[in-house]
Formats: structure tokens, C-alpha cells, sequence
């Protein structure tokens, strides 16, 4: 009995041996996990405390509900071909629809006015904040729209710049041509522009002040009618975008003479700019942002400003961008503020410059 009570405490010695070897010898993967909150960051929330759904753009908001996109200017225009633009795409990034609702009135203040007065819940956005309404009118006129109180920059998504464009048949093949044909005839240049006191109607009146041409220019409720009635020979020349051109240089129907940008514009690098054709001035322009309602908790603006830059860099949307000959200019909420803040005040200086300030 002896003799087989020390066989099994050497077994029982034997076995406790066997197991602390064979938990010693195991692979690193074998090995039992910490738990979520020992091993998370210290700047990461363990997995229990994450919330319960994460946006597409990896944001903490997101839209329950559809979204307004409101193009300030009526249909046709660059800014409604690039609201379409993002329409197109949106819902690749965007659980919620997006509906673009053209609401046209007072050189884009209506619209602008709309958005402003919607609340700051995410569901209202403006898609053209920086064009006329929001850079010169403020200087043009004393009016109840203020940008900078009443809506917040979200991003850039483009910018347009303004050219001159005569019907193809026109005896104007530059801009040497119509100072040429005004100073022997005495007759006024007729202009078609998209609004009253947007980039295009500005760049129209620095044109004359720079030239001492005598521009007769007519506002119209959009580009589209602008260039329509350029087409019917209402006008001699019309002040738009590339986009609002393209499709009629392409058929043959408008030859684009000018660009009023620093620089001449990669949609059409034939072109040269005011300053190559002799007249002393470039400007901003029309700027092509996204604004909220003023008051936007910043993480709906964050989400948006994520949303945004993914769109921007789309493939399908970077073609169409292209077809239409608008440039993608992406800017984050802090340097789209920056940019919108230059701009207005170039647009403030050349107002005060022509003499049209309301309040001089």
C-alpha cells in the first residue's frame, strides 16, 4: 500500500510538471487578449464606450432624413451643373437622398436668405456660397442679407472663372477688336451677364472703367438666359463661366475671346487673359463653396466637410467635372474661410474703386 501511494504522488508530481511546460511552450496568438479597455490607446474610448453607428465618412453625425442642397440661381447655370454634378454621386457617400432645389430671386439673395433662415440641423446646405450675392452685393446695396452673420463656410468645392464670349459669326475675334470697332463707331458695347452685381457683371464694369469703353450691360435671372440671348444676337458679348460656354464652343456656336483670370484657364488654354490683351486687370471668380445656416454644430459641419472631400475625389465625378470644363478646387472649412475672406475684400477694394459703393 506504501509502495502505491508514492506511485501516485509521483504520477500527480508528474502531470502538474507536464501542464506548466505545456503552458509555458504555447505561440504568442495563444496567448490569453487583455481586455478592451488595457489595450485601447489612452486617447481611445474602450470598445463598450463607442457609439452605436458610425457615419460613412467615419464621422460621429450623420443624416437621418434627406438632404436640401439649394442652388441660389435659376436652372442651366455653372452652379446648377455642378449641383447635378454632386447629385449624381451623393448617395455613394450618403445613406440619405439629396434633392437640389433651384431657388433663383434678387441675384441670389433669395436662396442664400432660404438657406439662412433654415435651422442649422444639417438638412439645409447652400451649394454657390462666394458667387455675386455673397462677395459684392454687400457693397453694392444696403440689404438685409450679411454672409459673414448669417451663413458658415463649409468648403470650396470650385471656382469659376469669368470670360468673354461673342457669337462665332461675330467681326470680334479679341478683345483689341471691340475697343477697335467702339472708339470709330461711338456706339456702346451691348453685354448679357448672368445678375446684376455678380462676378460677371463686375468683371464687365472693371472692363469699362480699365478701357473707358462704353459697356450697355443687362443683368438676366441666370446664366442660362444671358447666353441665350447672346445666341439670338441680342447682345454682343456675354461675361460667363467655361462650363456655361463649353457646349456652344464645342458646337461651334460662341468663340470665347478673353478670361479675366490671373492666369489662363486649363479648360481652355487657348484663351488668353485681359492682361495678355492689353487691359490691366484679373480678378477672383465666381467662387463655388458649400455654406450652412449660421450656428451648425461643428460636428455636422465636420461630416460634411469629410463628405465633400470624398465626393471631390470621385472618379466619376472628376470626369463630368471635367466635361463640363469646371476645375475641382477642394478647400477644408478653415482655408475655404480664408480664401472667401481674401476674396471679399478684393471685391470690396474694386467696388470702392468704381465708385459704386452704396455707402460712399
Amino acid at each position: 500500500m506504501k509502495k502505491a501511494g508514492r506511485l501516485i504522488c509521483i504520477l500527480m508530481a508528474l502531470l502538474l510538471v507536464m501542464t506548466a511546460f505545456s503552458g509555458c511552450g504555447g505561440t504568442e496568438s495563444s496567448a490569453p487578449p487583455e481586455s478592451p479597455a488595457s489595450s485601447a490607446p489612452e486617447s481611445q474610448a474602450p470598445e463598450s464606450a463607442a457609439p452605436e453607428s458610425e457615419s460613412p465618412t467615419g464621422t460621429a453625425w450623420a443624416p437621418e432624413q434627406q438632404v436640401e442642397l439649394v442652388v441660389p440661381v435659376s436652372p442651366g447655370g455653372s452652379t446648377d451643373m455642378l449641383a447635378r454634378a454632386v447629385e449624381a454621386v451623393w448617395t455613394k457617400y450618403c445613406d440619405q437622398p439629396v434633392v437640389v432645389t433651384n431657388l433663383s430671386g434678387g441675384g441670389g439673395v433669395s436662396g442664400a436668405m432660404y438657406v439662412a433662415s433654415a435651422e442649422p440641423d444639417g438638412y439645409t446646405l447652400e451649394i454657390g456660397f462666394g458667387s455675386g450675392h455673397d462677395l459684392s452685393m454687400p457693397y453694392l446695396q444696403e440689404m438685409e442679407y450679411d454672409p459673414f452673420e448669417m451663413l458658415d463656410p463649409v468648403c470650396l468645392l470650385s471656382e469659376h472663372v469669368i470670360m468673354i464670349g461673342v457669337p462665332a459669326d461675330s467681326e470680334f475675334n479679341s478683345m483689341a477688336d471691340i475697343v477697335a470697332w467702339a472708339e470709330e463707331s461711338g456706339q456702346p458695347i451691348t453685354a448679357s451677364v448672368s445678375t446684376a452685381n455678380g462676378t460677371a457683371d463686375l468683371t464687365c464694369q472693371a472692363i469699362a472703367y480699365y478701357t473707358g469703353l462704353n459697356l450697355n450691360i443687362v443683368p438676366h435671372d441666370g446664366t442660362a438666359g444671358a447666353v441665350t440671348d447672346l445666341l439670338s444676337g441680342s447682345y454682343m458679348i456675354c461675361a460667363a463661366t467655361p462650363s456655361d460656354f463649353l457646349p456652344y464652343v464645342q458646337s461651334g456656336q460662341i468663340k470665347v475671346i478673353a478670361v479675366a483670370s490671373a492666369e489662363r484657364d486649363p479648360s481652355m488654354p487657348e484663351v488668353p487673359t485681359l492682361i495678355e490683351e492689353g487691359i490691366d486687370f484679373s480678378a477672383y471668380g465666381s467662387i463655388k463653396g458649400i455654406a450652412c445656416p449660421k450656428g451648425m454644430p461643428e460636428e455636422i459641419k465636420a461630416y460634411y466637410e469629410q463628405l465633400f472631400a470624398e465626393i471631390c475625389a470621385d472618379e466619376t465625378f472628376i470626369e463630368t467635372m471635367q466635361n463640363l470644363g469646371q476645375p475641382i478646387m477642394y478647400m477644408d472649412t478653415e482655408d475655404f474661410t480664408q480664401y472667401f475672406s481674401d476674396a471679399n475684400t478684393f471685391y470690396k477694394t474694386l467696388i470702392e474703386d468704381l465708385g459704386l459703393a452704396y455707402y460712399e
